[in-house]
C-alpha cells in the first residue's frame, strides 16, 4: 500500500502522519509530498526516514492512495493527474466538495456510497464533519425541519500563520497578521472570505455541506461562524427543529451509541464539551442537551471536536481505511 501525502510538511499534513502511524494505518511504503521549496527534505514515519518529493515526482510513482491537504488550487490542478494514473485520491480542501460528481464523506454516516470508480472522493470541512455526527442519529429518527448554527472556530482552522498571529499577541510581540484585525481576547465574526450574500464561505459551506452528506435536502440551515482566541478545537451551538418531537433521554442514548460521538452533559458536575479536554482527541463530543422553550420540537446542544482530526486528518485516513476493508482500492 503506497501511501502519498501532499501537504506532508503542513499542520493537517503533519497531523496525517501522526494518525496514519497511530491507526497503524497498512502503510509499505510513504510518499511525502511537499512544494518544490520543501523537496529534500527529510521526514519521520515509524522510525524511517523519507525524502520529500515533488508533486511532480510522486504523481509518477505508482501510489495506491494520496491524501491531499495542500489547498484548492493544488487539489484542483494535481488530484486529477492523480486519478488519471490510477490513484485514489481523498482531498481535504474544499476543491471538489460540491461537485456533483464527486462523493463528500463522513464514513459512519456515509461511507457506503464509494465505489471503485471514484478516484477523487471530498473530505468536507471540519465544521461540516462535527455537526453532521451529532446530527445523524437524531434526523434518522426524528427529522430535521430547521437547523441554526453557531460555530466558535479555533485559529488552527486557519493554518499556521494563524496560530503564529495569536502566539505573538499573547506574548506582547508585532508580527505578522493572518486576520484583519486581533484574535487575542477578541472574537472575529468572519471565518474565510464574504459572499456576496453577506455569508462567509464557511457559513455557507455549513449551509450546503450537510445536506449532501446526509442525502437529504428537504431541511433548512443557517449559519453563522465566529472566530475565536483558542488554539485547537472547534464549538459549535446548535440549534435544531425537528418533524417530530423528542425524548431527551433517547437523544442522549442515540448519541453515545452512534460511533465517534460522545456524550458529556452532567451539570451537577460541570461536565460539557471544552476544545482544551477535545485537544488530539478522534471523538465528537456533545453536551449541554436541552429543549428549546420557545419553539415546539426544538432542540439545544453544544457540540465540539478537535478540527484537525475528526475534522480533517482522521476522517481522511478513516475514508482510505474503509477504502481498503472494503476492497475498493
Amino acid at each position: 500500500m503506497r501511501i502519498a501525502v501532499v501537504g506532508a510538511t503542513g499542520m493537517v499534513g503533519t497531523v496525517m502522519l501522526k494518525v496514519l502511524e497511530e491507526r497503524n494505518f497498512p502503510v509499505t511504503e510513504l510518499i511525502p509530498v511537499a512544494s518544490a521549496r520543501s523537496a529534500g527534505k527529510k521526514l519521520v514515519f515509524k522510525g524511517k526516514e523519507y525524502m520529500v518529493v515533488t508533486l511532480e515526482d510522486a504523481v509518477k510513482m505508482n501510489v495506491d492512495i494520496a491524501l491531499f491537504s495542500a489547498g484548492g488550487d493544488t487539489s484542483l490542478e494535481w488530484a486529477p493527474k492523480f486519478a488519471e494514473a490510477g490513484t485514489t485520491v481523498i482531498d481535504n480542501s474544499s476543491a471538489w466538495r460540491m461537485d456533483p460528481t464527486k462523493r463528500l464523506v463522513v464514513p459512519e454516516i456515509n461511507g457506503d456510497i464509494l465505489t471503485k470508480q471514484d478516484k477523487i472522493i471530498a473530505n468536507p470541512n471540519c465544521s461540516t464533519i462535527q455537526l453532521v455526527m451529532a446530527l445523524s442519529p437524531l434526523h434518522d429518527k426524528y427529522k430535521m425541519k430547521r437547523l441554526v448554527v453557531s460555530t466558535y472556530q479555533s485559529v488552527s482552522g486557519t493554518g499556521v500563520k494563524a496560530v503564529q498571529q495569536l502566539d505573538n499577541e499573547e506574548a506582547g510581540i508585532e508580527g505578522e497578521m493572518a486576520y484583519p484585525h486581533p484574535i487575542g481576547r477578541n472574537a472575529l465574526p468572519h471565518c474565510d472570505v464574504f459572499l456576496e450574500n453577506g455569508y462567509t464561505k464557511e457559513e455557507m459551506k455549513l449551509v450546503k455541506e450537510p445536506k449532501k452528506i446526509l442525502r437529504d435536502d428537504s431541511f433548512s440551515i443557517t449559519a453563522t461562524a465566529v472566530r475565536i482566541p483558542t488554539a485547537g478545537g472547534h464549538s459549535e451551538a446548535v440549534n435544531v427543529q425537528f418533524e417530530n418531537d423528542f425524548d431527551l433521554d433517547d437523544v442522549r442514548k442515540l448519541l453515545n451509541s452512534f460511533p465517534g460521538v460522545v456524550v458529556q452533559d452532567n451539570l451537577d458536575t460541570n461536565t460539557y464539551p471544552m476544545p482544551i479536554y477535545a485537544h488530539d482527541k478522534d471523538d465528537v463530543f456533545v453536551g449541554r442537551i436541552r429543549r428549546d422553550e420557545s419553539q415546539a420540537k426544538t432542540l439545544n446542544m453544544w457540540v465540539v471536536s478537535d478540527n484537525l482530526r475528526k475534522g480533517a486528518a482522521t476522517n481522511t485516513i478513516q475514508i482510505a481505511e474503509y477504502l481498503v476493508e472494503m476492497g475498493l482500492v
